[in-house]
């Protein structure tokens, strides 16, 4: 072991297995048990988990798996991409899928059983023609825009789109299954958008039934809605950031709510620790200047495996029973921290989030640090970044 100029051992001795690179610990068995309880809460029969963005990034086909098991009674993706993947590894669940564009080859996804987004009669006629040539009826879900004014069919045009739909129907072309929309505001409980879109939705389902559609899957509530607005939860919710363990509902409004358990743990190893003497500036463009003589540790992971440049100077990491700080700016592939006279040495694990257990930091923490939400911390963590899983989620 070499030592430093000021005395202090600058590796670790290799006698213990060493921590991993870089690495997030996914927790299969809380995703099951973060389904089987918000399943608990939604007074709907049915549960839809939402693992879009490979999971939100802790792996699409190991998410599915748990989350059936923990009791979701269907899938939903954004893009059939995600779809056709759950399906070529084994997947029978009923799978949804809503974002497509036009062209998108909607005859694959009839015959792989992969239910459809209809936002308008321009997209349903597609996917009218796909069920023709495919020679199979297409089941579909009409989205209505209700007041978040991004995808669906606007109020003024949601009756021409039930008018189609009933005529496809009628021709044995598509099955109607779902009327859905989504929430703008669901996560700022008592904000009157919510009762306004509810409102909307409802209207918009006496519609589709006067047309004499019989959907039997009304669903528009999200995570923060599945957790504190009952009176969304129709047939079917739909939660997505809550299966992996984040609550999205403010602080403040979460009395009597379950507890979620975070399902991913990104960890590291420190690469190197050194002695820098008082005035020497960090990383990049010298935006910290030491006051006073420390040790810095650098630490493994950058932007690109997901850890976030607006961070710089203010991101928390742990190692052993010490709480630091991202000092200077992150880089690529790698940031520093300032441990001070801590005994922290090259090998030490370094966790950036994890569910808490030890006290490190989490997923809102980095996004407290970040300026943005859980969500991206989460699902911007990269794919050279290797996922390790743990428990079986059943």
């Amino acid at each position: 072991m070499t030592e430093t100029l000021a005395g202090r051992p600058a590796a670790q001795s290799a006698t213990s297995a060493p921590h991993p690179q870089r690495v997030a610990i996914i927790d299969l068995d809380a995703i099951s048990q973060n389904v089987a309880t918000l399943h608990s809460v939604a007074r709907s029969p049915e549960l839809m988990t939402v693992v879009k963005a490979d999971g939100y990034a802790h792996g699409l086909v190991p998410v599915a798996n748990a989350a059936l098991a923990g009791g979701a009674t269907r899938l939903g993706t954004a893009v059939l991409e995600e779809a056709f993947a759950l399906r070529d590894a084994g997947v029978t669940a009923p799978i949804f899928s809503w974002l497509a564009s036009p062209g998108t080859d909607y005859a694959a996804a009839i015959r792989r059983d992969i239910e459809l987004a209809a936002y308008g009669t321009d997209q349903l006629a597609e996917i009218v023609q796909a069920a023709e040539a495919t020679g199979a009826p297409a089941v579909v879900h009409l989205k209505a825009d209700t007041g978040m004014w991004r995808g669906g069919a606007a109020p003024a045009d949601w009756p021409e789109l039930v008018a189609a739909a009933r005529r496809a129907e009628a021709d044995g072309l598509v099955r109607v299954v779902g009327l859905w929309s989504h929430l703008a505001c669901a996560d700022e409980p008592g904000h009157p958008s919510l009762a306004a879109q509810l409102r909307v939705f409802e209207e918009a389902a006496d519609i589709a039934h006067a047309a004499g559609l019989r959907p039997s899957l009304r669903h528009i509530a999200n995570s923060a809605a599945t957790l504190s607005l009952p009176a969304s939860h129709f047939d079917m919710v739909r939660p997505g950031i809550a299966t992996y363990g984040i609550n999205p509902i403010p602080v403040e409004h979460r009395a009597g709510m379950p507890q979620l358990r975070p399902a991913m743990t990104l960890a590291g190893a420190i690469v190197q620790t050194k002695r820098a003497p008082a005035g020497s500036g960090v990383s990049y463009g010298h935006t910290e200047i030491l006051q006073q003589e420390t040790t810095l540790a650098v630490v493994p992971l950058g932007y690109a495996d997901g850890v976030f440049r607006s961070a710089s100077g203010t991101g928390p990491v742990q190692v052993g029973s010490g709480r630091y700080r991202v000092t200077g700016r992150v880089c690529m592939d790698q940031f520093i921290i300032d441990v001070g006279d801590d005994p922290v040495l090259a090998g030490d694990r370094v966790v950036l989030f994890g569910p808490g257990d030890d006290g490190e930091p989490s997923a809102d923490d980095w996004a407290d640090a970040a300026g943005t939400i859980p969500y991206e911390v989460l699902t911007r963590i990269a794919a050279r970044v290797p996922r390790v899983y743990r428990g079986s989620g059943t």
